[in-house]
């Protein structure tokens, strides 16, 4: 398999986007260790869960000291609510970019030795929300495009021996989906201006991260796969009165 004898650890790997990619990495052979704050209601088989919040640098560092060898970083906890800028004072916003940009590099820098040594890989999830404007999750966006710039940076810096990518993730279908899209028929609708038709499972995501950590992807460092099922038809294209069979 892909990650024989490989260890992998998962940050926000409880449930989500991250419990498809610790499933997914545990399928391809790895040990996988997953960390997050609260313990996830169902244990995830083959993972060992360790609680962790990794905006904590000093327990961060307590973590990474205590682990006997790592392979494979994947830096996955993050989020936001939706919250206008208006609605919310800088500081509050601040939070949101310390989470999802700060701590990525915070637990980088805490895995280094180990990835060095390992001649191992860290997969940042990035979101589509870095590269296009993103109403009601600016700083989110704003946070994104700065992980997805750290992780080029840190491609060069610790090349030859770390690969760094991301995978720049689309729309995904998970158990808090209702959040972002609506009822059913909000999902169904979202999913139509998808060009592949549906949103992505956890499992899509997954099995992107398990090829960027494999021995298939040995040359692929500082790169930023999409995974978003073909982007968003360009809304252009439904204005318009001409061309309509586009």
């Amino acid at each position: 398999m892909e990650l024989d004898g490989k260890v992998a650890v998962v940050t926000g790997g409880t449930r989500g986007v991250g419990a498809g990619i610790a499933r997914a990495l545990v399928g391809a052979g790895a040990q996988v260790v997953v960390c997050a704050r609260r313990a996830p209601e169902v244990p995830q088989s083959g993972t060992e869960f360790v609680p962790l919040d990794v905006r904590d640098p000093e327990a961060v560092r307590r973590f990474f000291a205590g682990l006997p060898r790592m392979d494979v970083l994947v830096n996955n906890a993050g989020g936001a609510p939706h919250r206008l800028l208006t609605a919310a004072d800088a500081e509050r916003h601040a939070r949101v970019v310390e989470l999802n940009l700060v701590a990525p590099l915070t637990v980088s820098l805490a895995a280094y030795d180990h990835l060095r040594r390992t001649k191992g890989s860290i997969v940042m999830i990035g979101s589509v929300s870095g590269g296009r404007p993103s109403p009601g999750t600016a700083a989110y966006g704003a946070a994104k495009a700065g992980l997805e710039s750290l992780a080029r940076s840190m491609a060069v810096e610790w090349a030859p021996d770390i690969r760094v990518n991301t995978l720049v993730v689309g729309m995904v279908r998970t158990e808090l989906s209702h959040l972002h899209y609506g009822d059913r028929d909000g999902l169904a609708a979202v999913s139509r201006t998808v060009p592949l038709g549906r949103l992505a499972e956890p499992s899509d995501v997954g099995a992107a991260a398990v090829f960027l950590a494999s021995d298939a992807a040995a040359y692929i460092s500082g790169a930023s796969l999409l995974v978003h099922g073909g982007g968003e038809r360009p809304a252009f294209l439904d204005a318009a009165t001409a061309n309509k069979e586009l």
